[in-house]
């Protein structure tokens, strides 16, 4: 049996806020695999689902740039190992720089092709990444970076919330040029980022979750219901998955800032009120450490 540790069972428990000693036993069951403990506990009805499940312990910050036509932005996850560097004056200035180069050269689709760019006769991003750890003497890295360019009429906008520990950055469309320039449609955009932060959607609707995803609830559903009479587990469970995905998914989810209409309601009504189409097409929500 694999050792399970102390740092397994803090693992577990900031992710599930179940008691040590049942993370524990947990842990022990699944023969150290974390996250086999998490689906353990939840068939016993000790945890909930938890959209926290990818999340990372480190420290850092997130951080955006939106430009001036808001046709496109850039955000970007730096980690560090502690939250007094992430604070430092120093360190908040070398994501900017990250960041600025990002916005300039319009080439950062991937996290991947990002690190391999070079800025300038100083080597790679990855490289100067590594200088910097040296210098700082503490670990540190870019984990995500998203550029939105708006395809046709829209805006790209951006919230950051916690000084810095969670950020988000959507593409909101629209059919009409005027639309786009209003400065309601903007502070629409804006709102729908601070609820996704606050909400913290995995997808923007069922289609978009995964198969796997999809199945992994129902069978922790099933096993919750286990012992029920056969005829009506499968109404529980899809019951069960419905929740899940009114709590998971942007479009069917409650705003927050006015609880009585969903997200899919509020474009509705915006729209109406522009005399336009409005859509969210597409959004990304990066989250330090406890902040997911």
């Amino acid at each position: 049996m694999a050792e399970v540790t102390l740092e397994l069972i803090k693992q577990l428990r900031e992710k599930t806020n179940v008691g040590m000693m049942n993370c524990k036993g947990a842990l022990q069951e699944a023969d150290g695999d974390l996250e086999a403990a998490e689906i353990i506990l939840r068939k016993k009805g000790m945890a909930a689902a938890d959209k926290k499940a990818s999340r990372t312990t480190t420290e850092g910050i997130v951080a955006t740039s939106i430009a001036d036509d808001a046709k496109s932005g850039v955000m970007i996850e730096v980690s560090c190992e502690t939250d007094f560097l992430s604070k430092n004056d120093d360190f908040r200035s070398f994501v900017a720089e990250l960041l600025g180069f990002a916005s300039e050269t319009g080439s950062a689709d991937s996290l991947e092709a990002y690190l391999a760019l070079s800025p300038g006769n100083e080597g790679n991003i990855e490289e100067i990444v590594k200088a910097k750890v040296g210098s700082v003497g503490e670990n540190m890295g870019v984990g995500n970076i998203v550029r939105y360019e708006t395809a046709g009429n829209g805006v790209v906008a951006s919230y950051i919330h916690m000084d810095g520990k969670i950020g988000v950055l959507i593409e909101l469309g629209c059919q009409s040029a005027d639309t786009e320039k209003n400065e309601d449609f903007s502070a629409l955009a804006k709102d729908i980022c601070l609820h996704i932060a606050a909400a913290h959607p995995i997808c923007l609707n069922r289609d978009e979750v995964p198969a796997d995803v999809v199945e992994k609830e129902k069978d922790v559903y099933r096993d919750q219901v286990k012992g029920k009479p056969e005829n009506i587990i499968d109404k529980i469970v899809e019951g069960k998955l419905d929740k899940f995905y009114r709590g998971s998914c942007l479009l069917e989810q409650a705003f927050i800032k006015d609880s009585d209409k969903t997200i899919k309601e509020l474009l509705a009504s915006s729209s109406a009120d522009f005399g336009d189409e409005l859509e969210i097409r597409r959004f990304s929500r990066f989250a330090i450490g406890a902040a997911g």
